[in-house]
């Protein structure tokens, strides 16, 4: 994941796409500041791929909500700075799963956690989060998950 983003960086540097290579700045910041907090816990292996894909979704989610309230503030160029970021962010993230497919991952999640309740919505949101970081939107599942379990 790092050698596709330094990749990219490099190719946005010789391109002079100086859009691209502020936002791909931001991106390597971002995991050296995971680093960073992960060594300050004694941990010196860096953040892993799937460490990096959780801090790339968090930008994009901060990057909407901006996007949002720029939009609501009538700041539409600002707005289009933000989705713009999205965009390039998105290219290293998996492909988003389908509302389908989602609702496939969690009846199988609950499948294999045995969840009955309510009470079992922690342990279900784990296993997604587990194998699908990145891949869908938690924010979104969180309610699909406590409809099936409610």
């Amino acid at each position: 994941m790092r050698a596709r983003i330094n990749s990219a960086l490099k190719d946005a540097m010789k391109a002079k796409d100086s859009e691209r290579l502020a936002t791909l700045r931001l991106i390597n910041a971002a995991i050296k500041d995971r680093d960073i907090a992960m060594r300050g816990d004694g941990d010196e292996g860096g953040a892993s791929d799937a460490e990096v894909l959780g801090i790339l979704g968090k930008m994009v989610k901060q990057r909407q909500e901006s996007a949002r309230a720029y939009e609501e503030g009538g700041r539409l160029e600002l707005a289009e700075k933000e989705l713009s970021e999205v965009k390039i962010i998105e290219e290293f993230l998996p492909q988003q799963l389908d509302d389908d497919a989602i609702a496939k991952a969690i009846d199988k999640a609950i499948a294999e956690v045995g969840a009955d309740s309510l009470r079992d919505m922690g342990r279900v949101m784990s296993a997604l989060k587990a194998k699908y970081t990145g891949r869908m939107d938690f924010g979104k599942v969180g309610p699909m998950v406590k409809n099936r379990l409610g």
